[in-house]
């Protein structure tokens, strides 16, 4: 499988992987501090994002993650260590029930692991963004390089938006509206098959799954039950952090990927406020207020989408 990819520094292989909608360029605040830091770091565009064409037939994690395996063992990168975020993230955890594909692993708020009302919510919350951010295209310039207007436009994706560098934000909702594999992919993210665990005892290599306390795309909540599908892996909370610790906390996502990878006992690290569950969504008024404005337009461009 050809894919599109970004290689920078020397040293060990790192791979990264985004979540639907980005790409390659969603790492623009980690892969200098990465790369800076001895590691040969190399971030790939998946099939129907960035400049990588979409796969023939179905597209789901399970179709990813075959890409992904090819990718490798034609670069000759099997074992390599890697980071996924949100369905990126949900990725590398496929990779690493599969095994003998990845090494050390930080999967960032994966998707995939809602229950009940959560699955719509998480449907058609995101489905709603993207309409929203594709008929919004021509004026994104002007939004993305405004405080205020970022902080409209993102509330479910960050935890501070208006802190967000306005290039970044452009480059992401360009990719985010764009992406050949969108659709499909998001549908079966949501209604497809399960993502599968691996019993106690059975990794070989670490595996730290990070979430932010402030996650309104897969809320905190869900946390916990991806432990128990991995229960070899540690948690690790980002305190002031939404969906996409690369955005709102990349010093400490930097940090936390070069402890892990290096070999470096990460258990050991935990602090308790780490280790303390998060078991509700917090209750960010002014962030559900907007989340709720950005799905009620959304959603009237969605429907009316389907009714031209």
């Amino acid at each position: 499988m050809d894919m599109h990819f970004i290689r920078r520094g020397e040293g060990k292989p790192l791979l990264l992987v985004h979540g639907i909608g980005g790409s390659s360029r969603s790492w623009d605040l980690m892969i200098d501090g990465l790369a800076d830091a001895g590691r040969e770091v190399i971030a790939i565009d998946l099939p129907g994002h960035g400049a990588t064409p979409p796969l023939q037939g179905e597209v789901s994690i399970s179709t990813l993650a075959d890409a992904v395996t090819s990718f490798l063992e034609s670069q000759n990168l099997l074992g390599i260590d890697a980071v996924g975020s949100s369905m990126g993230a949900r990725l590398v955890l496929e990779l690493v029930r599969r095994g003998g594909i990845v090494g050390a692993v930080v999967s960032l708020d994966p998707g995939g692991f809602w229950k009940g009302w959560e699955k719509p919510f998480f449907y058609f919350s995101v489905a709603a963004s993207r309409r929203l951010v594709q008929w919004l295209q021509p004026v994104m310039p002007a939004i993305a390089g405004n405080p205020v207007g970022r902080t409209l436009l993102l509330p479910q994706f960050s935890a501070r938006p208006w802190d967000l560098h306005a290039e970044l934000v452009q480059e992401e909702m360009r990719t985010f509206a764009t992406s050949a594999s969108f659709d499909d992919l998001l549908y079966n993210l949501t209604y497809g098959e399960p993502q599968k665990g691996v019993p106690r005892g059975t990794l070989q290599a670490p595996l730290i799954i990070g979430w932010g306390k402030q996650d309104r795309v897969c809320f905190p909540q869900q946390a916990s039950r991806a432990l128990r599908l991995f229960p070899d892996a540690c948690i690790h909370w980002f305190s002031s952090c939404g969906h996409f610790p690369q955005w709102d906390s990349p010093e400490e996502a930097v940090q936390l990927v070069l402890t892990v990878t290096s070999g470096i006992n990460y258990e050991p690290l935990l602090s308790a406020e780490m280790q303390t569950p998060v078991t509700t969504a917090t209750r960010n008024w002014a962030a559900i207020v907007g989340v709720g404005l950005a799905v009620v337009a959304g959603g009237f461009l969605l429907a009316r989408s389907r009714t031209s």
